[in-house]
């Protein structure tokens, strides 16, 4: 009896992603050519958790006219930054046996921009992400050339952004797939950005495993270790790689199906919280983000089930 309920619960994780995809998802994201008003955003896009991109959202301000490498460098060329540096360009990844965080280090910016368009070098693979709110707390000075938040979503959202963050980097700079606990407002400045996504529905295809974490340090050899963080707990993430995913070990994610976009300068996208995305770039690319914290409501609740019997029926370890 029991190994026949457990086989039922494990068709119904089968069947349930396309199930969903076919009753809510589109087969690509969507494109809006102006911003939506907050009741359209609400409604059409919050509530249904589905992304779009959203062109003209972007076009009165400074940033986007004004912002490139040589504007940073004569603008905030002189202020210190934290930047992550990894060896490969994969930060907080699997690598290994190990959730792999980045070193960090703080450099001038004009130094990151050197590196970047080849004037000097630096071991390794550079990447201003740190999050946290990065853009009011390191580089204030760049506050006027955009809003402090997005006027049309903080209104659907009732809330201002709990952050709000700058990025720039190598194109080889990568952001392994995962998934936040935000409503995430991307937008790309100058460059474009590549992103797969997965919806929280194909949690059954995505597989999670416990690392122990360590983090990059550069030697005096200028080579990278890793090094154990032996006072953290271990960390659930997805070691598996969507552009090239080990499908004898994962075969499952053989039934996900993501959708892939690619946003540039001037264009927003909604990426809607809980779901899962790896992100590429253009070299240079220059963007911002707002990250406005999720309802933990019954959407919440519904992913947390869905979670749990994943990880209870052996879903994830089940031949194919």
């Amino acid at each position: 009896m029991a190994d026949a309920a457990l086989g039922a619960v494990r068709r119904q994780l089968r069947e349930f992603p396309a199930a969903a995809r076919e009753l809510s998802l589109p087969l690509a994201v969507p494109y809006l050519e102006a911003p939506p008003t907050p009741l359209q955003f609400y409604r059409d896009w919050i509530c249904p958790n589905r992304p779009c991109i959203i062109r003209n959202a972007l076009q009165h301000w400074p940033a986007l006219h004004k912002w490139s490498l040589p504007y940073l460098r004569a603008t905030v060329g002189s202020t210190e930054v934290s930047v992550a540096v990894t060896p490969d360009g994969y930060a907080d990844a699997v690598r290994g046996d190990r959730f792999a965080l980045p070193a960090e280090c703080r450099l001038p910016l004009s130094r990151v921009l050197d590196v970047l368009e080849g004037r000097a070098q630096h071991p390794g693979v550079l990447y201003v992400q740190k999050q946290c709110s990065n853009l009011p707390t390191e580089l204030p000075q760049l506050l006027p050339d955009l809003e402090p938040h997005v006027p049309w979503a903080t209104e659907a959202l009732g809330k201002m952004p709990d952050a709000v963050n700058f990025w720039l980097g190598d194109a080889a700079a990568v952001t392994s797939l995962h998934k936040d606990h935000y409503e995430n407002l991307y937008c790309v400045v100058s460059g474009e950005k590549h992103f797969l996504l997965h919806p929280p529905s194909d949690r059954p295809f995505i597989p999670y495993e416990l690392y122990k974490p360590a983090t990059y340090q550069l030697t005096e050899e200028s080579s990278f270790k890793l090094v154990d963080e032996e006072a953290m707990e271990k960390v659930p993430w997805i070691p598996l790689d969507p552009l090239a995913p080990d499908l004898t070990r994962f075969p499952s994610y053989s039934q996900a199906q993501a959708l892939r976009c690619t946003v540039q300068a001037g264009e927003l996208l909604y990426l809607p919280s809980l779901w899962f995305h790896h992100v590429q770039q253009s070299h240079g690319c220059i963007a911002v983000n707002f990250w406005y914290d999720m309802e933990y409501d019954l959407k919440y609740s519904y992913f947390q089930l869905l979670d749990s019997l994943t990880k209870v029926s052996g879903f994830e370890t089940e031949p194919w």
